[in-house]
């Protein structure tokens, strides 16, 4: 047990040395290989559209449906769009939106460096000149980094779009009631936050897939392996940094009195 804790510490402390390099190779990725950044950047953006879409979609009809049922028991269906606003923009877009690119990505990015790791294209890399961490990770934590804010954004407004949808269908408020209510719950310092954190999400998340696949054993079950640890790790990471950003972001709006 004690073996295992140490080497437990020992491959965080790796993975930290790790992260620090490839946070420092951030700027060198954008400004000497913008091809590839734009490149990574549309597979994780483009690519993750739909399955957003149809997400906020969902999880804006399915929240119509079950909180209008609440609110309706106690008359207060008029704040219904302020609520599914507020509860949309504020927590379950970012973290959707997170997890959904955690599941694409993870198993991907661990998959794609796995089988590079099997066939030795990352030796050969090394050998040429090219570094692993420059040509490879940092453009797509770059891409990572700032599309899983913009799907964050994308699907706050699919769900957003079907809570509206389903209002003038099968709710009794107009379409100029429902706009007007949307904001009364929500402030800038909020929702600002709320999104922007996500580029946190998407930074871990581009690094910890990387890692999973520079450091897969070269075999194909390994490839497996590494993108089911990919996602897995991904997605545990994604939990474990929001209920740190939360607090410390709240703590942080209310220490500068953002209070717009």
């Amino acid at each position: 047990m004690v073996g295992s804790l140490v080497d437990g510490l020992v491959d965080f402390g790796r993975f930290v040395g790790y992260a620090v390099q490839v946070i420092r190779a951030l700027p060198r990725a954008a400004r000497d290989r913008p091809a590839e950044v734009l490149r990574q950047f549309e597979r994780v953006a483009w690519g993750g559209l739909p399955v957003v879409a149809a997400a906020g979609t969902s999880i804006g009809l399915v929240t119509w449906l079950q909180v209008r049922r609440l609110l309706a028991t106690y008359g207060a269906e008029e704040t219904l769009p302020s609520v599914l606003s507020a509860a949309v923009l504020v927590e379950t877009g970012p973290v959707l939106a997170s997890l959904l690119v955690a599941g694409r990505m993870g198993a991907g990015l661990g998959a794609e460096l796995g089988s590079m790791t099997m066939t030795e294209e990352l030796d050969a890399r090394e050998v040429l000149g090219a570094s692993t961490i420059d040509s490879l990770v940092a453009p797509r934590a770059i891409a990572c980094l700032v599309a899983v804010p913009l799907l964050t954004i994308l699907i706050d407004v699919f769900a957003i779009l079907g809570g509206f949808g389903a209002e003038l269908i099968g709710g009794s408020l107009s379409a100029e009631a429902f706009r007007n209510r949307s904001l009364d719950f929500l402030r800038l310092s909020d929702v600002i936050p709320a999104t922007l954190k996500t580029a946190v999400f998407g930074l871990l998340i581009a690094l910890i897939g990387c890692w999973t696949g520079l450091n897969a054993d070269r075999s194909t079950e390994a490839i497996g392996h590494a993108a089911t640890r990919g996602v897995v790790l991904s997605m545990l990471a994604v939990f474990a940094a929001n209920v740190v950003i939360v607090p410390l972001v709240q703590a942080i709006v209310e220490a500068v009195g953002w209070t717009g």
